[in-house]
């Protein structure tokens, strides 16, 4: 038997960079999305200067776009919420960066700590609501970029998931 590696006979792999996959420029897949908004919510000097509250609303900003996707910060006061809705044709990542959100799906709610991320894929319906006393911030990831956001009732989203029971507020 041959003690020599198939590595020991191919010779060193970064000796021949025609074998290495370039790196990718921008994101492509799911892990690297998370990545993305992981690496975003880690560099505080990119986003922190630019958060806004608004009394009367949700506040927004795009801070990135690249080919097919879009990088949006929110910020949410005590009582903000979303509505219940879904990113139509768009996957994203949700990732809290400061205080609390909770979200509500078809399954229950779930509370969204500072550091939680979400994935969701095309369709998915949900609210995010900041029911904690100090204001949050989150970051929010679109991939393709977001070109519409449907408002759901208890009603259509019943439809939407099928018979079940659909947590409300």
């Amino acid at each position: 038997m041959n003690s020599d590696s198939d590595l020991q006979i191919a010779g060193d792999l970064l000796e021949v960079p025609h074998l290495l996959q370039a790196p990718r420029e921008h994101p492509a897949t799911v892990a690297e999305f998370v990545g993305l908004a992981r690496s975003i919510a880690a560099d505080r000097a990119q986003w922190a200067h630019l958060v806004r509250y608004d009394a009367t609303s949700r506040w927004y900003h795009r801070l990135r776009t690249g080919p097919g996707y879009e990088v949006w910060l929110l910020s949410w006061v005590p009582g903000q919420g979303s509505g219940l809705h879904d990113h139509g044709r768009s996957s994203g990542v949700l990732t809290v960066l400061e205080g609390a959100l909770t979200e509500r799906t078809e399954r229950g709610t779930r509370a969204l700590a500072a550091g939680t991320q979400r994935v969701f894929a095309p369709g998915y319906v949900h609210e995010v609501v900041n029911d904690a006393l100090e204001p949050a911030v989150s970051l929010h990831v679109y991939y393709p970029g977001l070109t519409e956001m449907p408002m759901h009732t208890a009603c259509t989203a019943r439809e939407a998931f099928g018979e079940v029971d659909v947590v409300t507020a």
